[in-house]
């Protein structure tokens, strides 16, 4: 038989599981404070308490200041998870994130949209100091907005490094962030076109079965400086000449490349 009475905390933290009648009688927000502030609050409770969606602003400002709780790496990432969880504590509290746990919060479909860009700058900033295989990771599950960092972050995948195992290992992440299914087309427009492009990152969009099919895509390659011969005759066949003459003003493409396609537009368009 089940004597065991429940504390007055588990009985806060477990309104959300009740019946709506049972929970229409919400415990007052000076308990939900005392409950957050609560230095012995466990780790269970404290999590059961950040489910509650409606939870409000303050609850969740002063359970960041309850340094017990947030010993627990579920609670952190739980509370700048929150939807409700105010800016001036969710990003501090990120910066203190691994990247993979960046992810989790930068993915979370409860985090406020400004919140998201935020948490994406931090692990941005930091992509030159993770290792390889976190940038892996990172470059099938974060972001488009990571994924199209990862585009040009890629030390190596040119003639710049003299490591061939290590722009090996660059060449794969750049293949796999090319394969990310958050990353847009405009995102690999921005890329194609940074100043910092490189010459593999051209080469593998140029290639690629997906992006380079893209009309808007094959034409932000012809401005680049890096697409082959063969591959700008391939695209500038289905750009009409006077578009072609266009993109070819602002093109970077060498100019023995450039009068060649020119010479071919009048057959091609």
């Amino acid at each position: 038989m089940f004597n065991k009475e429940m504390s007055e905390d588990e009985r806060l933290i477990d309104e959300d599981a009740l019946p709506p009648a049972a929970s229409a009688i919400a415990p007052p927000p000076a308990d939900l404070l005392r409950t957050a502030a609560d230095p012995a609050l466990t780790e269970d409770l404290a999590l059961a308490l950040l489910k509650r969606a409606g939870l409000p602003a303050e609850v969740l400002e002063q359970l960041a200041r309850n340094s017990n709780a947030l010993n627990s790496r579920k609670v952190r990432i739980a509370l700048a998870s929150h939807p409700h969880t105010p800016r001036h504590v969710s990003v501090p509290l990120a910066r203190q994130f691994y990247a993979l746990d960046l992810v989790k919060v930068a993915l979370s479909p409860s985090v406020p949209a400004d919140v998201k860009v935020a948490v994406d700058d931090v692990l941005i900033a930091r992509l030159k100091t993770v290792t390889v295989g976190v940038r892996l990771t990172l470059a099938r599950r974060a972001s488009g907005r990571v994924a199209a960092a990862l585009l040009l972050d890629g030390e190596g995948v040119d003639a710049k490094i003299v490591d061939a195992k290590s722009a090996a290992r660059e060449t794969r992440i750049l293949r796999t962030a090319l394969e990310n299914p958050r990353l847009t087309e405009a995102l690999v427009i921005n890329s194609v076109l940074h100043p910092g492009a490189s010459a593999a990152l051209v080469h593998a969009v140029a290639r690629h079965a997906k992006w380079s099919r893209r009309r808007e895509i094959r034409a932000a390659l012809l401005r680049t400086e890096h697409l082959s011969l063969a591959r700008a005759l391939e695209f500038s066949r289905e750009i009409p000449t006077p578009l072609l003459h266009e993109l070819l003003a602002s093109s970077q493409l060498p100019d023995k490349i450039k009068d060649q396609l020119l010479r071919e537009a009048p057959t091609l368009g």
